[in-house]
């Protein structure tokens, strides 16, 4: 695919260019409360403004119905984009409208415009092709190049990030190009030991992910959520703790093959529990204690891995030459459950291996837990999009940046 220094080397001052950005950050009312995808971006919105362009951004945010929703505006998004570039962002309040024609009409070289959600139009998301077409056919009008930067939102078939590419002369943005580079460190030609630390809360949402890493990986250690799963397979007692029965012959199958290839399946040894989940909201002390992970009473909730979950988690990373984590090791929003999480997030700053943090919850905690991102090899901004790409799937929004 083409590279955005390659687009850059072509010339485009006095271009419109539409940077198909993915500002889907977390929001409390207008207020958002981790800016990582908008700063992932700013690079490219940066060098594209620098070389004269005339820069729409544009992206998605949050589950609208297809219709304007003050509770998913971009405007916060915007605002903050302008802060970060130092530099004013008009922003259009609607996608394809007379607001949007007419910010990009104002933009001169070198300035930088936002439009609103691009999910308040209901072709971005059609699973009917004319419908989606339509609507790629309205946003090419703004536009002469694209530019697909928007890791997080490749593995959706959308308007803005499958059709129109196929419009518009197209190049990968750095983002892009950074994360595909990365994901390739982890499917091929690994540095060994291969570590795999998965968390979360449904064993369903790593199927894919499982089945393809056991080829791969030398190491997986599960936490979080499905971890419960894990141990009933196991014949151990989970008591409330969240749990997807009808996983259990599936993860049974991966325990064998896993076996049968020699790669390390690693699960809690002992786990920190509550009779109730913890109030997110005030994060009020919730009474909990330690139990071993094959002696969990009825009636209470694993809620994190235990001390010694924690330091077998951290001797298995400390000799790892690359290691993926993709979800939390339990409920880390809350401070009483929180150091499962962290414990695996500084065995990563600890180790001296390529460590890839993949996304979603994962770098949310690692932010709101406070480490430094820059001692992770790399904090993706896809979760669902990395996951995809590592079990092996064709993702939409890279093919269609394909020459």
């Amino acid at each position: 695919m083409k590279t955005i220094d390659e687009l850059l080397a072509e010339g485009v001052t006095g271009k419109r260019v539409f940077v198909r950005a993915d500002l889907n950050v977390p929001l409390s009312g207008t207020t958002i409360t981790d800016d990582g995808r908008i700063r992932a971006v700013q690079p490219t919105v940066e060098k594209l403004a620098a070389a004269g362009a005339r820069v729409i951004v544009a992206s998605h945010l949050g589950r609208p119905k297809g219709a304007p929703d003050p509770a998913f505006s971009l405007a916060p998004a915007a605002a903050r984009l302008g802060e970060l570039i130092g530099a004013d962002v008009a922003f259009a309040t609607d996608t394809v409208g007379e607001s949007a024609r007419t910010t990009v009409a104002a933009l001169t070289d070198g300035k930088v415009a936002v439009i609103e959600n691009l999910r308040f139009n209901p072709g971005e998301t059609s699973k009917d092709d004319a419908e989606r077409g339509a609507f790629a056919d309205q946003l090419a009008e703004l536009a002469d190049v694209y530019v697909g930067d928007g890791f997080g939102a490749v593995h959706r078939k959308h308007a803005s990030v499958f059709d129109l590419p196929a419009r518009l002369p197209h190049a990968a943005g750095d983002l892009i190009a950074t994360e595909v580079g990365v994901l390739k460190k982890l499917t091929e030609d690994v540095a060994r030991p291969y570590a795999v630390v998965l968390g979360g809360s449904k064993v369903s949402d790593k199927l894919g992910v499982i089945d393809h890493l056991l080829e791969r990986a030398d190491r997986i250690l599960i936490g979080g959520g499905m971890a419960y799963t894990f141990l009933k397979a196991q014949g151990h007692e989970v008591g409330s703790s969240l749990l997807q029965e009808d996983q259990i012959p599936a993860v049974l199958e991966y325990l064998k093959r896993a076996e049968e290839r020699g790669v390390e399946f690693v699960l809690p040894v002992d786990v920190v529990v509550s009779e109730q989940f913890p109030d997110l909201k005030t994060k009020a002390p919730s009474r909990h204690t330690t139990v071993p992970a094959d002696a969990i009473p009825a009636g209470v909730m694993g809620l994190d891995n235990g001390p010694e979950t924690n330091k077998l988690y951290a001797s298995k990373l400390a000799d790892a030459v690359t290691v993926f984590w993709n979800g939390p090791m339990g409920v880390f929003e809350h401070p009483d459950y929180a150091e499962g999480t962290r414990a695996v997030a500084q065995a990563l700053v600890d180790s001296e291996g390529f460590s890839v943090v993949g996304g979603g919850d994962s770098a949310a905690a690692v932010r709101i837990l406070g480490f430094d991102e820059n001692a992770f090899g790399h904090i993706s901004t896809g979760g669902g999009a990395s996951l995809e790409y590592l079990e092996g799937k064709t993702l939409p929004g890279l093919a269609a940046l394909e020459d």
